[in-house]
């Protein structure tokens, strides 16, 4: 149903490269999150990508209604040539940070606020607004910073046509960034895995505990409908006319 990717890098304490894991975790339809897939991504590229999800196709994954993700290229092309249908919903964690690089740190506060407008807005309209003072607040010195934004607008604004439960778990790439948290302790103690297939190994090993204590998203019920095609405006459900209801009942 909805699909969130991301690459996790960690040092390799015996050789020279880095592990790369290619991370996807899922929602099913009824909710529960579970994990895809997880694989070696030699630096995120769009063949490791394409790969990857060409494997999950084959092992029975239907197209995702939405993949959250990152900026990285290689994932979005990947997703294009092998789940086309499916709707591009950028990280909005990864999009802030991203934005800040482009503004000196005095301008970071104000930034922030404007920013938190957009994704917090209680709908499209009301972000699209937002976007448009962020624009128009920033635009004249720092034009880089507000073309981050408006370029990847249809992106970064794609979970206000789903369900309003379903928002706060489709803003961010959090459930890989939390799971990967525990991940990251671990090679830390240890100072890295001591080969990749190690690093790969135990990192799939944690994130399978994990999985049994990861809760469903918000409004559950709500997934298969997404699934069947039900629309949603301002994140409540387009109910269907009377005519068209009659219309399928004959």
């Amino acid at each position: 149903m909805y699909c969130w990717a991301d690459g996790i890098h960690f040092n390799v304490r015996l050789q020279d490269e880095l592990l790369c894991a290619l991370v996807i975790v899922g929602v099913r339809a009824d909710g529960k999150k579970e994990l895809v897939a997880i694989c070696d991504g030699q630096r995120e590229s769009t063949g490791a990508w394409a790969d990857l999800l060409r494997d999950a196709k084959r092992r029975g994954m239907r197209a995702p209604v939405v993949m959250v993700g990152d900026g990285a290229l290689g994932m979005w092309a990947a997703l294009g040539e092998v789940f086309p249908e499916t709707r591009h919903q950028r990280c909005w964690v990864h999009k802030v940070a991203d934005v800040l690089c482009s503004l000196p740190k005095s301008a970071h506060p104000s930034a922030r606020r404007a920013l938190a407008e957009i994704r917090d807005a209680e709908d499209r309209e009301h972000a699209e607004s937002a976007i448009g003072a962020f624009a128009d607040g920033f635009g004249v010195k720092w034009p880089k910073a507000v073309r981050k934004i408006t370029e990847d607008q249809d992106e970064l604004l794609c979970f206000f046509d789903f369900p309003a439960e379903h928002w706060i778990h489709l803003k961010t790439t959090n459930p890989i960034e939390s799971t990967f948290a525990t991940v990251r302790l671990r090679t830390k103690v240890t100072k890295g895995p001591g080969s990749k297939a190690a690093g790969l190994a135990m990192a799939f090993k944690l994130i399978e505990a994990a999985q049994d204590r990861w809760r469903a998203v918000n409004g559950p019920q709500l997934v298969a409908l997404v699934r069947a095609g039900v629309q949603f405006e301002k994140g409540v459900m387009i109910e269907r006319p009377t005519d068209e209801v009659q219309k399928v009942a004959a």
